[in-house]
């Protein structure tokens, strides 16, 4: 990777995790035109997870930490997907999903790790994006949280 995000992510102290490979029969991104869409990533790397209910087995400290992981897989599978292109990504949309009890009202909170990384590392006007952020029941692999994303390519 070179360009302005990399140059970003050094300022940040932030390295990009291998990109996840999927563990079920799909792709972990496409490309449709100037679109990617990047399958829902979880709050796992080879290096560390992110596993149980937010609001019982996690703080939502943690369950932020959690959604910021499921970030960095999105930015590797985007890196993999476009190559140096990604300093010509905007974010597009978010879709966040907290493993949580059906009592939890704070799932906004928790994706804002997400979110907030994406400004981060894309800026204001390409990092801002439509988003949706709900408490599931489970996740797989028994996961904290889980986002999917759309990105443009401009």
């Amino acid at each position: 990777m070179a360009g302005r995000i990399e140059a970003r992510l050094e300022e940040l102290g932030i390295t990009l995790p291998e990109a996840p490979v999927p563990q079920a029969n799909y792709v972990p991104y496409r490309r449709s035109g100037n679109q990617v869409f990047i399958a829902g990533q979880v709050s796992a790397t080879t290096e560390t997870a992110a596993r149980g209910k937010v609001g019982v087995d996690l703080s939502i400290e943690e369950g932020y930490a959690a959604a910021r992981l499921c970030g960095l897989n999105i930015l590797a599978q985007l890196h993999a997907a476009v190559g140096d292109d990604i300093d010509r990504a905007k974010a597009i949309k978010l879709g966040g999903f907290v493993n949580a009890p059906a009592d939890f009202t704070g799932p906004p909170a928790i994706i804002n790790g997400t979110s907030d990384l994406m400004v981060e590392v894309f800026g204001e006007e390409a990092g801002k994006h439509a988003r949706f952020a709900v408490a599931v029941a489970s996740l797989p692999g028994g996961a904290a949280v889980e986002v999917d994303a759309i990105f443009e390519i401009e």
